[in-house]
């Protein structure tokens, strides 16, 4: 028998693909956007890569809100750039 397949994402921003568990996901939950550290929060989720280049622009580019198909306010962008990986 094989072994199980990870599942697979991709960075929103680079679209580089890598193991789910790799990526962060982030939600608009509750009206504002979050880490979904679970992974299982309910919500439209898009995942980013922990590079900081993808954190920047996925902030300063309508990348991120088509992805989650809303408009991100200046308090979102804001939380990004707070949560960007150093």
């Amino acid at each position: 028998m094989g072994s199980k397949q990870r599942p697979q994402r991709s960075c929103v921003v680079c679209r580089a693909k890598k193991d789910k568990r790799v990526l962060t996901r982030l939600v608009f939950a509750q009206g504002k956007l979050q880490v979904d550290e679970s992974g299982k929060m309910n919500g439209r989720g898009a995942y980013l890569c922990a590079d900081a280049n993808c954190w920047s622009k996925a902030g300063t580019r309508p990348i991120l809100s088509k992805a989650l198909r809303r408009e991100l306010s200046e308090g979102d962008c804001d939380y990004l750039r707070q949560m960007t990986p150093s």
